[in-house]
This record gives C-alpha cells, sequence and structure tokens, in this order.
C-alpha cells in the first residue's frame, strides 16, 4: 500500500527548510507558552533510535529567564553579555541530551536530540517564531549547570532562543551538495 505524495507538501517542505533563518533580533512579545509545548510536541517526531527519546527541555520565560541569567552569571561573573542578553530575549530553551556511555548509542541519541531541534526551529518559523540555535563554552561549565539542574552524564545541547523577528536576515549562500559529493555507481 503506498501513500500519495501531495507536491504542495513536498514543495512546502523544502521551502521551509530553504528559508528558514537564524533570527538574533526579536520583538519583546513572548510566544505563549501553550504554543511552545505544542512545537516541541511536533519536534518531538524526530528519528531517534529505538524510540529512546533521549531528551528533555528547559523552558526559561518572563520572571524565569532570571534563573538562566544567574546560572550564566554564576559561571562568568556578572560583567558578562550573555546575561543581559537573554534577559532581551523573550523565551530560551535548553535542550539536554541524556548521555549514554556506549558511544554507538551516544552518537545515535545526540543526532536525534539534534533533528529534533531542527524539527522545533522549522515547526516555529511555520508559525512565524524565528530561532536562534546557540552553544556556548559555559554549558559545559558545572557552577552554571548545577543551579538548573543538569547533572553529570547529560549534556545540553544548546540554547534555543526564540520569539517573534524584528528582524530577518537575508539569506547566505550555500555550496551546491554536488561539490560535497563523492559518487560510486
Amino acid at each position: 500500500m503506498t501513500k500519495s505524495t501531495n507536491i504542495d507538501t513536498v514543495n512546502d517542505v523544502r521551502s521551509a527548510i530553504q528559508n528558514r533563518r537564524t533570527v538574533k533580533k526579536f520583538k519583546k512579545e513572548a510566544v505563549p507558552t501553550e504554543q511552545i509545548i505544542e512545537l516541541l510536541d511536533t519536534a518531538v517526531w524526530a528519528p531517534n533510535h529505538k524510540l529512546r527519546e533521549p531528551w528533555r527541555f528547559l523552558l526559561f520565560t518572563g520572571d524565569g529567564r532570571k534563573k538562566l541569567a544567574d546560572a550564566i552569571e554564576a559561571e562568568m561573573g556578572e560583567d558578562n553579555k550573555f546575561s543581559a542578553n537573554v534577559m532581551q530575549v523573550p523565551s530560551i530553551m535548553l535542550v539536554v541530551l541524556e548521555e549514554d556511555p556506549r558511544q554507538n548509542i551516544w552518537d545515535e541519541d545526540f543526532a536525534a536530540v539534534s533533528a529534533l531541534v531542527q524539527n522545533f526551529m522549522l515547526a516555529a518559523w511555520s508559525e512565524d517564531i524565528g530561532t536562534f540555535w546557540v552553544t556556548k563554552p559555559f554549558l559545559y561549565a558545572p557552577k552554571f549547570r548545577k543551579p538548573l539542574g543538569i547533572e553529570a552524564g547529560e549534556k545540553i545541547v544548546g540554547m534555543v532562543y526564540m520569539g517573534y523577528p524584528e528582524v530577518i536576515p537575508s539569506a547566505k549562500e550555500r555550496t551546491p551538495a554536488k561539490d560535497k559529493l563523492t559518487l560510486f555507481d
């Protein structure tokens, strides 16, 4: 039994992938928490081996962003641009990987969590919500992790800034895949 493919759906998916932008300037208006949860419910459909679902999320909105800023200051001191910056972003989510000590499982799980983040960003873009996937050295620091309840054996795959875009950047060229393709036929 074959399911027919709707060409409009294919084009919508390709369009979303090619037109999504990393947004770094957001309007002050926050994305409703319920909408973020709905987007996560879409994102969890990422491929993940044996349905391990090796992820969890910490969401900081409103006054909750201060807890994230405090954790950054615990590691970097009060005079840093990152803690001030998170107070300007409407919502920030940490995406956490539950690490498995077996390298092959760890690799599969990291790929799954990365696919989840991409799913989330594409789903958000489809609802006019901009995102920015951020990784910083302080994400590894015990002084940052402890107050947020990030345990040993967990990896923060990234912080996802999100909100309604104030500015949408222009597209940047990509190298054509054929330039990086080795074909065996």
